[in-house]
């Protein structure tokens, strides 16, 4: 194997940098070229790659975000666009990939292997955590940590003025940021989209806590839940509950940011250093996850069409607990 590609495709999360600087290095080290890739799947179409050096991945381990950048390519979707990404690969004398990213960048890399029979290995990176096969995906723990983070500081301001605090973090199919950022910070209600809550027990639950003068209520919603998000579950509670003291915190891409955690920076070393080790292996059409704190490789396959399951009984210990 001469020639290792990478990209980073979908949301950015922190941790892709040690990633790519773990593919690189990996690479390098057992004679093989390493070259990235500019905006994911759209760069690859436009033939936008970069030969990389040790050099070119210097100091960027804790860097958030990704220097080869992201993007969502709609022409990759159609088979005309993949045929040119692989016409594109193939020219370049790339012999396979590590792709970055989440479930649609797998779904991608999949079908480049199918289609085109491009080797390629896929690096979870996405701070929904929500891939199936992985325990952690690189960025959760960051974006976790920066969502209790500015959590704990709106708590503090709601004890001050007696109100109820709804904030609002990401995930739009997966409610991992919510469940365990609202465990965190002692939330007493959680919203998150694998579960459908009683909305009519919820406005009496906090109908009661102004009865019993409770000096807080914290309530985190993930931006896909069946309300659809913070302003309407607010827009709901106004409509309820008369002369209610409510306000609205929406953290948004503060969560995608930021310098990656101790814990993103070794498991984004370890995945790509284990994803370029899997190519040379002869292993392909597979991703790296991690399950007790163990490096599986795992085929596309037995991942699709199935979802991840977020542990639900920890919501009913948030509830519980939160009283």
């Amino acid at each position: 194997m001469n020639k290792i590609g990478v990209l980073t495709s979908g949301g950015d999360a922190p941790g892709m940098n040690a990633a790519i600087r773990a593919v690189c290095r990996t690479s390098l080290h057992h004679g093989a070229e390493c070259y990235g890739i500019m905006r994911g799947y759209q760069g690859l179409i436009e033939n936008e790659v970069k030969q990389l050096d040790t050099t070119a991945v210097a100091n960027i381990l804790q860097r958030g975000g990704t220097i080869l950048k992201t993007a969502r390519s709609k022409a990759f979707f159609d088979k005309e666009g993949r045929a040119q990404a692989a016409k594109n690969l193939k020219e370049q004398g790339i012999d396979s990939l590590v792709v970055i990213g989440g479930d649609g960048s797998f779904k991608g890399a999949q079908k480049l292997f199918k289609e085109h029979n491009i080797k390629v290995i896929g690096v979870p990176g996405t701070i929904d955590n929500d891939i199936l096969g992985t325990d952690l995906t690189i960025g959760y723990d960051t974006a976790l940590n920066t969502a209790v983070s500015a959590i704990d500081k709106i708590r503090e301001t709601a004890e001050a003025h007696d109100r109820i605090f709804i904030v609002e973090v990401m995930g739009r199919d997966a409610g991992y940021l919510a469940l365990n950022s609202g465990i965190s910070c002692g939330a007493q209600h959680i919203f998150i989209p694998e579960l459908q809550e009683n909305i009519e027990s919820f406005v009496n639950e906090v109908t009661d806590d102004r009865k019993r003068k409770k000096q807080t209520n914290l309530i985190i919603v993930a931006e896909g839940d069946e309300f659809g998000g913070a302003q309407k579950l607010n827009e709901y509670l106004i409509e309820q509950i008369p002369n209610i003291q409510s306000r609205v915190t929406i953290l948004g891409h503060i969560q995608r940011g930021g310098s990656p955690s101790a814990t993103d920076r070794i498991l984004a070393s370890r995945m790509g250093y284990s994803a370029v080790n899997s190519l040379l292996d002869g292993i392909s059409g597979h991703m790296i996850g991690i399950q007790g704190g163990e490096i599986k490789v795992l085929p596309f396959d037995q991942m699709k069409d199935r979802k991840k399951e977020n542990p639900l009984d920890l919501s009913e210990m948030a509830m519980i607990i939160s009283k």
